[in-house]
């Protein structure tokens, strides 16, 4: 549950723009679903939608990082830790009814050419995401360097297995590629 006005105008952000994108997403729009009033707005943003867009997309940053954290810190070995993770995404976007997961990939495929603060704030978003992926697989064995194109690999992997399901309306892709990428770790050496 959210404390603050700005936490409820930045969670109804995050939602409706995972949903629909930063383009289809109005400050009106915000305003009525959150229940905040304009004043609000604009008090906590007053730089308006793309500061708003920024803070929506650090917070689901932030979240997500927690969600990863979370689950390959209770699996020691990284292939079943990342394993774990993707059947419990895929668990998560089926029990939305297809509308949850990729929470920021509509905002980075819209600000890739045309907002660079958006751009910038996706791409750290992704990049932390990657960290901590690399940061699991150092831990079995792999070098820095390996580690880190395995994550690059792995969160391609999931941001288009989250699109594949939701299009599919089906949780079969991410389960595919948790199948894949557990079996890739498995025969993949450190180097």
């Amino acid at each position: 549950m959210m404390s603050t006005k700005r936490d409820q105008i930045i969670e109804t952000t995050c939602q409706l723009m995972e949903m629909q994108g930063y383009h289809a997403t109005g400050l009106n729009q915000i305003l009525a679903e959150s229940g905040a009033p304009k004043g609000s707005l604009y008090y906590y943003f007053p730089k308006g939608k793309e500061e708003l867009a920024i803070a929506a997309v650090e917070h689901t940053s932030r979240a997500i990082q927690g969600n990863i954290n979370s689950v390959l810190t209770a699996v020691p070995e990284p292939a079943a830790a990342i394993k774990t993770f993707l059947t419990i995404l895929a668990e998560k976007v089926a029990e939305s009814g297809y509308q949850a997961g990729g929470p920021i990939t509509a905002i980075a495929l819209e600000s890739a050419s045309t907002n660079e603060t958006l751009r910038e704030t996706c791409h750290d978003a992704y990049q932390s995401w990657q960290d901590i992926f690399a940061q699991k697989l150092q831990t079995g064995g792999y070098s820095a360097a390996h580690a880190a194109r395995l994550a690059t690999l792995l969160i391609a992997a999931i941001e288009g297995a989250i699109i594949l399901s939701r299009s599919a309306r089906s949780p079969r892709p991410l389960q595919d590629v948790a199948q894949e990428i557990d079996l890739l770790l498995k025969c993949t050496h450190s180097g």
